[in-house]
C-alpha cells in the first residue's frame, strides 16, 4: 500500500482525480487544498485512508506542516503529485510585475519547496515517485500566456535534471503535460477583469480571455481518463520521462518538436561552424 500526497485538490480538477484512482487501487491519499472544506463530501466515504489538509503551496511553513502531518498519519510519502497551479493571461510586455511573480511563485517555486519537503523521506527509504504536472504550454508557448508558459518550461527543465539526480536513490520522476482538460481552471476568468498594462495588446488579451471563457466546461480532456493514463505509464517496467495528455495536446507538441528538428537540421552547418577549427 502506497501513500500519495497530492496538491491542488480543487473539486473537478486533476487533484481529486489522482486521489480517486489512488484510492481505487487500495492506496492512502493526502489531498491538499487552500479551501479544504470544499473536499469534506469527497473525503467522508473514504474514512482513515483519505486525509484532507489545508495547504497554500506558496507558503513554505504550511508545506512543512502538511508533510509532517502526512508522515505522522501514514508513516511516509511514496508518491508526490505536484498538481497545484493555474494560469493568468496577459502579454509578455504588459503583464504586471506582481502577476508575473505570482505566476512563478505558484507554478514553479512551490514545486521546488514541495520537493525539498518530501525528497528527504524518499531518499531515506530508497524509493518514491515524483509526478510534476506541467502543461503543453511548457513545451509549446501560448500567446497571451507567456509567463505561464515560461513557468511551466522551468518546471520541464527542473524535472529533467531532477530525474537524473534522484535516480541513484530509487526515485522515479515523471513530467505530465495536459492540453485542454475539463477542469475548473478557466471558471473564474469571466469574473476577473482584464489586467493589461500595455494598451496595444488589449485586442490579443481580450481575445484570449473570450476563448478561455468559451471553452470552460467544453474542453475535450477528461481528468479521470488523463490520470488513468498517467498511472498506467507509471506501472510500466520502463516508464516514460514525460507524458502529453489529450489529442490536441499531442498534435501541438508533435508539431512543435517536428518543426524544431527541421530547423535544427536546416541550420546544422551554422551550428557546427561556431566551434574552434580542429587541431591540425
Amino acid at each position: 500500500m502506497k501513500t500519495w500526497f497530492v496538491t491542488g485538490g480543487t473539486p473537478g480538477g486533476f487533484g481529486p482525480a489522482y486521489a480517486d484512482l489512488a484510492l481505487e487501487r487500495g492506496d492512502n491519499v493526502v489531498l491538499t487544498a487552500r479551501r479544504p472544506k470544499l473536499l469534506d463530501d469527497w473525503a467522508s466515504p473514504h474514512g482513515e485512508r483519505a486525509l484532507v489538509l489545508p495547504l497554500d503551496v506558496t507558503d513554505t511553513q504550511q508545506i512543512r506542516a502538511a508533510v509532517r502531518a502526512a508522515e505522522e498519519r501514514f508513516g511516509g510519502i511514496d508518491v508526490l503529485v505536484n498538481n497545484a497551479g493555474r494560469g493568468w493571461y496577459g502579454s509578455v510586455e504588459g503583464t504586471s510585475d506582481a502577476d508575473v511573480r505570482r505566476s512563478f511563485e505558484l507554478n514553479f517555486f512551490s514545486v521546488t519547496e514541495m520537493l525539498r519537503a518530501v525528497l528527504p523521506g524518499m531518499r531515506a527509504r530508497g524509493s518514491g515517485w515524483i509526478v510534476n504536472m506541467s502543461s503543453v504550454a511548457g513545451l509549446r508557448g501560448v500567446p497571451g500566456f507567456g509567463h505561464y508558459s515560461a513557468a511551466k518550461s522551468a518546471v520541464e527543465g527542473l524535472t529533467e535534471v531532477l530525474r537524473r539526480e534522484v535516480a541513484p536513490f530509487g526515485i522515479r520522476v515523471l513530467a505530465v503535460e495536459p492540453g485542454a482538460f475539463r477542469t475548473r481552471a478557466y471558471s473564474s476568468f469571466a469574473e476577473e477583469p482584464v489586467s493589461e498594462t500595455v494598451d496595444a495588446y488589449l485586442p490579443l488579451v481580450r481575445s484570449v480571455r473570450a476563448s478561455m471563457i468559451d471553452q470552460d466546461g467544453r474542453q475535450p480532456g477528461d481528468p479521470h481518463r488523463g490520470v488513468r493514463a498517467v498511472l498506467n505509464a507509471m506501472d510500466q517496467d520502463e516508464p516514460p520521462h514525460r507524458l502529453v495528455l489529450g489529442t490536441a495536446g499531442y498534435d501541438a507538441v508533435h508539431g512543435q518538436l517536428a518543426g524544431m528538428v527541421e530547423e535544427l537540421r536546416t541550420y546544422e552547418a551554422a551550428s557546427r561552424s561556431a566551434d574552434f577549427p580542429p587541431a591540425p
